[in-house]
């Protein structure tokens, strides 16, 4: 008997244990929502759950389930964010604005049901627009596999009962939005993309390159789209002939996106002069979602990586320290987006064929010829971590071997990787094709991110002129010993994806290497 009371004592404590783990938390309660210039009507909870809302619902607790827009000015200032949302690259219709438009207009004749129902669309589309300026309308974790951001939480409910007490809506929009210096470029860039006339675009074509002194039939409309871009100024003939005049504008038109500036017309000049203003607007407007789904505000050191503008940032205490130029993976096998921490820097690193590379790649080779690898000099192993002779390789079974590259100037990832935690197997690394750094477009690597002089950067990295001096470094690489050497300063790693900015009043624009720009403009249009 005292054992069963035993047992049955023992059962209701672990039952009481796992009730406690699994019970969710609750969130602490809302302050009371102050109304004191403002009559008040109650609302049907029935009407409150027909959207079907948590938020929603607990927001209205805390007024006790009453109306909370009975003032004038504040009705007005939730309206007009929400009618000149496009302003900020939102879409007024996802507000909905007219129908609010329609109640305000016939306020002194709305019963107490309309009243109600006005009072909870303000609500619930000033809450959606708010939170959609603090981290966007769409989660990338739904839209991509190799997308890998911090989170953002935002407890919207507690943010807009604070300000609606205190008076500070306004503020409240201003301060949530992303405090980034690229975000304000971004803002700035859609104004002065919207400044723009209308534009009947003509497509340009021309199968050959365009050279000064050139005449084609295809210049006319060219300097049409320089003149309309403000790349040329002034009046111009517009003639068949590729003059001094042109050949400036189309080295400024070029240097805005990224190519070389040599002012020879090719097919990536063309590319991008045959954009029309409205899609100009949409790739701003997409560039706008993704910094609302980055970080606010930004690490007091990082490394900022931009994937289409194949360029990397040191940034110490607001100052940019450093920039290298960087190779990115192909549309195939395309570089992740992430947040990370750098951790570690490895000199004479071996590399490790990965899976990919081994089955489109190395496969195939083998097939072809059995000595690819040791010509390569990458080694290959056995589970039991054994030599295998490439004669004695057996191609229908490629994934049941290691394939190890030797250390060396010529190994995949040159003299150096630094390593960073991640969940696609990349890093920062050299490369044993430097001569990769010299072309404009550098999505060439199979996904990591290879650096131009890394071994100088290591060196800014690790800040010990005495212990790691360039002298130091480099006996290191001559021993080719791989070395692992912990960064003791904190810098955080961005590698991000963003085509557009303004410098100067100018709109800057960047290939979109992976096409993500229509699609997600596309996206936030449904």
């Amino acid at each position: 008997m005292n054992k069963f009371y035993f047992l049955l004592l023992l059962f209701v404590v672990v039952s009481c244990k796992k009730e406690q783990k699994d019970t969710p938390k609750i969130k602490k309660a809302l302050p009371a929502i102050v109304i004191t210039d403002a009559r008040t009507i109650d609302i049907d909870t029935a009407l409150i759950n027909s959207y079907k809302s948590e938020t929603l619902k607990q927001f209205y607790l805390s007024s006790a389930n009453k109306t909370i827009w009975g003032n004038l000015k504040k009705r007005t200032y939730i309206l007009s964010q929400l009618k000149k949302s496009d302003e900020l690259g939102l879409n007024p219709n996802d507000y909905r604005v007219k129908k609010m438009d329609v109640y305000e207009k016939q306020i002194d004749k709305l019963n107490n049901k309309q009243l109600a129902e006005y009072d909870l669309l303000l609500t619930h589309n000033f809450e959606k627009y708010v939170t959609h300026l603090y981290e966007g309308k769409l989660n990338p974790k739904y839209l991509y596999r190799d997308w890998a951001l911090e989170d953002k939480d935002l407890d919207i409910n507690a943010v807009l009962v604070k300000s609606f007490n205190r008076n500070t809506l306004d503020s409240l929009v201003e301060n949530i939005q992303p405090k980034t210096e690229t975000y304000k470029q971004l803002l700035k860039a859609l104004k002065l993309v919207n400044d723009f006339p209308s534009d009947n675009v003509k497509l340009i074509e021309s199968a050959e390159k365009i050279k000064p002194n050139d005449t084609n039939i295809a210049l006319i409309n060219i300097k049409k789209r320089l003149l309309y871009w403000n790349d040329m100024s002034g009046n111009d003939s517009l003639t068949r002939i590729y003059d001094n005049k042109t050949f400036e504008a189309v080295k400024k038109f070029q240097a805005r996106h990224g190519l070389v500036a040599d002012g020879v017309i090719g097919a990536s000049t063309i590319h991008h002069l045959n954009f029309s203003k409205e899609k100009r607007r949409h790739q701003i407007i997409a560039n706008l979602e993704r910094w609302r789904w980055y970080p606010n505000e930004l690490a007091e050191n990082y490394f900022i990586v931009n994937i289409p503008d194949f360029k990397l940032h040191v940034v110490e205490n607001n100052d940019t320290t450093a920039v290298r130029n960087v190779v990115v993976g192909t549309s195939k096998r395309r570089t992740p987006v992430l947040t990370s921490t750098l951790k570690s820097i490895v000199f004479n690193p071996t590399w490790t064929v990965p899976p990919t590379i081994l089955k489109e790649d190395v496969v195939p080779a083998m097939k072809r010829n059995r000595n690819y690898l040791k010509n390569k000099n990458i080694t290959i192993y056995d589970r039991a971590g054994h030599e295998v002779d490439p004669a004695n390789w057996n191609i229908n079974k490629p994934r049941s071997y290691r394939y190890i590259q030797k250390p060396g100037y010529y190994n995949s990832l040159g003299l150096i990787k630094i390593m960073f935690p991640n969940n696609y197997s990349v890093y920062l690394h050299d490369t044993n094709h430097r001569n990769y750094f010299e072309r404009s477009n550098r999505s060439l690597s199979s996904g990591c991110v290879r650096v131009e002089n890394p071994l100088e950067l290591a060196q800014h990295i690790l800040d010990d002129s005495k212990n790691w001096s360039k002298e130091k470094i480099d006996t290191i690489i001559a021993r080719k010993k791989t070395t692992s050497i912990r960064i003791t300063k904190k810098y955080k790693l961005y590698q991000w994806y963003w085509t557009a900015w303004t410098e100067k009043d100018q709109l800057i624009f960047r290939y979109d290497v992976y096409d993500l720009d229509e699609d997600l403009y596309s996206k936030l249009r449904n």
